[in-house]
């Protein structure tokens, strides 16, 4: 499933992929529905290739978002990121992921892990185990 979403520099929330040439993709926005153009020279990351840093190693975020969900049970995380403090963005985080770097993971990366934890549980994109990534990986390879 993070194969196909897609986080775009500059745009907020994130994007599912929908079809692709050379110089750009169509994508759809998680939060309305609305469909655009990404063009190539726009910085576009797939979910399952952003990690979190932590004091050993990275962390991919699909075992983060797993964390996330076996703590909160499915449910919305309640923090508002725009109205938490710092101690309570690394609070949070630290429970679910207690070896965060904490001075390579700034507030804006906890910030954006929540918002998009909660848009993905919103759309019922919950599958963030193996076997979610590598039916991902599947279905890209079958559509390229």
């Amino acid at each position: 499933m993070l194969t196909t979403i897609l986080a775009i520099a500059g745009k907020p929330g994130l994007f599912k992929l929908i079809s692709g040439s050379k110089r750009m993709i169509i994508v759809e926005s998680l939060i309305d529905g609305k469909r655009g153009p990404a063009y190539a020279n726009e910085q576009v990351n797939a979910l399952s290739d952003i990690a979190i840093y932590t004091e050993d190693e990275e962390v991919a975020l699909r075992e983060v978002f797993a964390a996330i969900q076996a703590k909160e049970g499915k449910e919305p995380i309640a923090i508002d990121v725009k109205k938490a403090s710092a101690d309570e963005l690394r609070s949070y985080f630290a429970s679910v992921l207690p070896t965060f770097d904490r001075d390579r993971v700034h507030n804006s990366d906890i910030k954006k892990v929540i918002q998009w934890y909660n848009l993905l549980l919103k759309n019922g994109l919950t599958d963030f185990t193996e076997k979610g990534a590598e039916n991902d990986e599947k279905k890209v390879e079958e559509n390229a």
